[in-house]
């Protein structure tokens, strides 16, 4: 009996519809398929994450007719399993000629055919199907708490860095969500999580960055973010309260569907850290804080919710070694981040613990909020080690600024006319927001 020839099939999805379908068919003409399913750093690496993790995803694809085996594509190059497996054929549909970066791929596929006279097959693309439209249109009905909060370890363990933005009501929210930036090779730049940040909450009720917005409303903004986004979320708690607040606070944030809390080592009445020593600020014993830590994690229900400990030493001038003393301290107190702070314009100070931190025998996520120092980029923050970063106030500060203009103008001419330019069309703000007729 002749050997079946082989046949290679890379897919990424995590929704399986009628065009993968159309493409196995043909694969299962040619002979036995192997597919080549990317692996969650693979695909993050040119887009979004999947929601199902590569096991789940595995044990779909492993459960088709005619698929002998499923493996890993660890990148988004074919290039190393297919000289490993020489299969006879590759079988994509013809749609990836049409993308710069997927054309870049597809030629790299025919040079390693090429090496031992493989095949490359290319069905017609299926019309009106595509994954990512039906992925939105499914999370579009919503996601379970349950979903949401165990995202942010998911997009961890599939991302060298993630990139958070500030939000404080659900248009901020929908923005966050739908800014995207197509890069020249293809590659798709977006937001990876939201920051409830207590400076901008406060502020976009008219209220003082002092604590004075409770647990109570900051949860009722949560409902109304999470009402119209799928994204996972960080939620900026101050100090957290006393411990037995702080608990509560916790099993709160958790039932709702939030990812994770960030609490910073202050005690006393809030004041906003970038007032640094011209304000009274004390920072809470290393001993206190790491028990409220521990109690916090004591009082979460699943192993997905995450507490990070913000150290405010460089805020307070107490240098380096009191900063990585207590990132030690937290962390062995079960902090599952550590966030370090700095109000200077200069990142050097971050970048020096950030040198010294590297050299934890462990380590957890490591988190930062560049409001200051701005001028450093991601990427070099990735060669530092930082894990997160978080744009931490900047779509409420950008939004004041043309409000006042609008307001001032109409005041200005005593009509609106002259506004109008500084405005979204009135029927874009009507389809902004799901639902609408």
């Amino acid at each position: 009996m002749a050997q079946l020839k082989s046949v290679y099939v890379a897919i990424s999805s995590e929704v399986l519809h009628a065009g993968h379908m159309n493409i196995i068919e043909e694969a299962r003409k040619l002979g036995e398929i192997t597919i080549g399913l990317l692996t969650d750093q693979a695909i993050a690496s040119y887009k979004r994450v999947p929601w199902l993790r590569y096991e789940q995803r595995k044990r779909v694809f492993e459960n088709i007719v005619g698929v002998k085996q499923v493996i890993p594509q660890e990148t988004h190059d074919y290039g190393p399993n297919l000289r490993q497996l020489k299969p006879d054929y590759v079988v994509h549909g013809d749609d990836w000629q049409d993308s710069p970066m997927q054309r870049e791929v597809r030629a790299k596929v025919i040079d390693a055919l090429r090496e031992w006279g493989g095949v490359l097959v290319e069905p017609p693309y299926t019309e009106g199907i595509s994954s990512s439209l039906m992925l939105t249109d499914m999370l579009g009905r919503g996601i379970t708490p349950g979903m949401r909060l165990r995202r942010l370890r998911q997009l961890l363990d599939a991302k060298p860095q993630l990139r958070i933005l500030e939000v404080h009501n659900g248009l901020s929210a929908l923005v966050a969500q739908t800014a995207k930036f197509e890069q020249e090779d293809g590659g798709l730049k977006e937001y990876d999580g939201l920051w409830l940040s207590s400076l901008t909450h406060s502020a976009s009720k008219g209220k003082p960055d002092t604590g004075y917005v409770d647990i109570t409303q900051t949860a009722l903004t949560i409902s109304e973010i999470f009402e119209t986004v799928s994204m996972p979320m960080i939620v900026d708690a101050d100090n957290g309260g006393p411990v037995e607040h702080f608990a509560l606070m916790v099993k709160t944030l958790e039932r709702l569907g939030c990812s994770a809390v960030i609490i910073e080592d202050k005690i006393g009445l809030k004041r906003n850290s970038l007032f640094g020593v011209d304000a009274d600020q004390e920072q809470d014993s290393l001993e206190d804080f790491a028990q409220k830590i521990a109690e916090g994690k004591k009082a979460q229900v699943t192993r997905d919710f995450m507490i990070v400990a913000r150290i405010e030493s460089l805020i307070l001038q107490k240098g380096q070694s009191d900063a990585l003393r207590r990132a030690q301290a937290y962390i062995h107190a079960g902090a599952d981040g550590i966030m370090i702070h700095s109000k200077e314009k200069s990142p050097d100070e971050i970048l020096a613990f950030c040198a010294a931190y590297q050299a934890f025998d462990r380590r957890v996520p490591l988190v930062v909020v560049p409001s200051t120092f701005s001028s450093i980029s991601e990427d070099r923050l990735l060669e530092a080690g930082v894990n997160v970063v978080i744009y931490a106030n900047h779509l409420l500060r950008s939004a004041y600024p043309a409000m006042l203009q609008t307001a001032e103008s109409i005041l200005r001419h005593g009509r609106a006319h002259e506004a109008e330019s500084l405005c979204m069309p009135i029927k874009e703000i009507l389809t902004l927001i799901p639902g609408s007729p």
